[in-house]
């Protein structure tokens, strides 16, 4: 029997967007975006506990109303457009250390701007990481395109850079931004480290939302989902 681990989740949440204002907030299909994404964290077997990072006290209330804690408010520096996810996460684990004294043994990131990702994608990065103990899982989809590189005058093959038939070609993976997973210890440097594992998706399983068609598509698959539960 594996040890027990503790798993904090971790949702970056801005209380502005440029692209679809307020949008973590905004309602999608009868309840804040970022809903969902909370519902999934809480349903996972696993997770110790479900922390929203947020600029906004708007967000930090709905947040709580759809059972994720709100320990701090995130500095203001902290929100600028160049700050990266990795400060932010690197914020938390310091905030929960000093002020609570709780290290967790994993910080699992997840997006508000992942409505449609399962639980079970989840469950099965936490899986990977207790079985197999990369430093950090990763979810993402196979590519086999083939990619070039712009040089000084023109052009040059990157991959692959022997051409074969596809079917021998070994495929790149890409990350889709939906789970990352990673051992607290590194959560300061990188939050994807290294030696990491992955958790293979379809390339239309999770759409993240980030433009207005995204959000029509996914407002269009929920409301077919809500249809045929009625």
């Amino acid at each position: 029997m594996r040890p027990a681990k503790k798993i904090i989740a971790i949702i970056p949440a801005k209380g502005t967007s440029t692209r679809i204002p307020g949008k973590n907030i905004k309602n999608l299909v009868g309840k804040p975006m970022m809903a969902y994404i909370i519902e999934t964290a809480k349903q996972v077997k696993g997770i110790d506990r479900v922390i929203i990072s947020t600029d906004s006290e708007e967000v930090a209330a709905i947040a709580r109303q759809c059972g994720a804690e709100v320990p701090f408010i995130r500095p203001a520096a902290l929100t600028a457009d160049n700050v990266t996810t990795r400060e932010v996460l690197a914020h938390a684990v310091d905030w929960l250390e000093e002020h609570e004294n709780y290290v967790p043994d994993y910080v699992l990131l997840l997006y508000p701007t992942s409505p449609l990702l399962k639980k079970e994608r989840v469950e099965e990065a936490i899986d990977l990481a207790l079985r197999r103990e990369p430093d950090s899982v990763f979810s993402g989809s196979y590519d086999k395109g083939h990619y070039w590189i712009e040089v000084e005058g023109g052009w040059e093959r990157f991959y692959p850079i022997k051409q074969v038939n596809s079917q021998y070609q070994i495929p790149l993976v890409v990350e889709n931004g939906a789970i990352y997973l990673t051992k607290t210890s590194f959560i300061r440097r990188q939050y994807v480290a290294d030696k990491a594992d992955v958790v293979i998706m379809a390339p239309d399983e999770n759409i993240d939302v980030d433009y207005p068609e995204d959000w029509d598509k996914v407002e269009k698959i929920l409301l077919e989902r809500q249809g045929r539960a009625n």
